[in-house]
């Protein structure tokens, strides 16, 4: 039996106040935490980094969630980054060296998954790592559609911007929820306890001692 997609209500507004007062760099953080080295924050050192069937799974680099990127073999480069915050929230940004998007643009675009669609979606432009794209917010069920769909495509009006492979994004999201839950599990700051002789008020004045003579 053949269902009809189902066109999930756009998220526009929700995600328009959220890139408008994006100064936390939402793809700026991505981005970064895929060059994670062992000098990084703690959180992001524990978890490392993942590959699973053609995804890698990093934790961001604040330790406020994890996100899955994978690189396609094409002109441009084209690069697709998943993010989930530990707060439920997530963001999708694609990225490729040829597009000639300026930073800020904002943007309607038509996503369509195998299950799922997303027409006249907002999105905001980006640039960084030396590519131009756009990042964007959906609901809090997108993970779930994207793990289970087999094709993610985007266009603009009538013209087609990408169509993308997702094979193993299942498992790929799996692990993204994985690595979710492990920053969320962490202490606040992803540090560890505060060792023994760190006094509670370092700068408590100091007692006088007793002097024998």
């Amino acid at each position: 039996m053949v269902t009809s997609q189902r066109p999930i209500e756009s998220a526009a507004p929700i995600a328009r106040a959220r890139f408008r007062a994006t100064a936390r760099p939402i793809v700026s953080t991505m981005l970064c935490a895929a060059m994670l080295s062992a000098s990084d924050p703690l959180s992001a050192r524990d978890y490392g980094s993942h590959d699973v069937g053609g995804w890698t799974v990093t934790a961001s680099k604040d330790g406020k969630g994890c996100f899955l990127t994978r690189d396609y073999d094409r002109t441009g480069e084209t690069t697709l980054l998943l993010g989930l915050d530990i707060d439920g929230t997530n963001r999708l940004s694609i990225l490729n060296a040829n597009w000639s998007i300026k930073a800020d643009d904002r943007l309607k675009l038509n996503f369509r998954l195998s299950n799922s669609s997303y027409p006249a979606h907002f999105a905001i432009g980006i640039i960084s790592d030396g590519k131009q794209g756009f990042v964007t917010s959906f609901g809090a069920k997108f993970p779930t559609y994207f793990a289970a769909s087999g094709t993610l495509d985007i266009t603009r009006g009538d013209v087609p911007v990408e169509r993308l492979s997702l094979e193993g994004a299942g498992a790929a999201v799996a692990e993204l929820r994985h690595c979710v839950d492990d920053q969320r599990a962490r202490p606040a700051g992803g540090g560890k306890a505060q060792s023994d002789d760190i006094p509670r008020d370092p700068f408590a004045p100091v007692p006088a001692r007793n002097s024998k003579k």
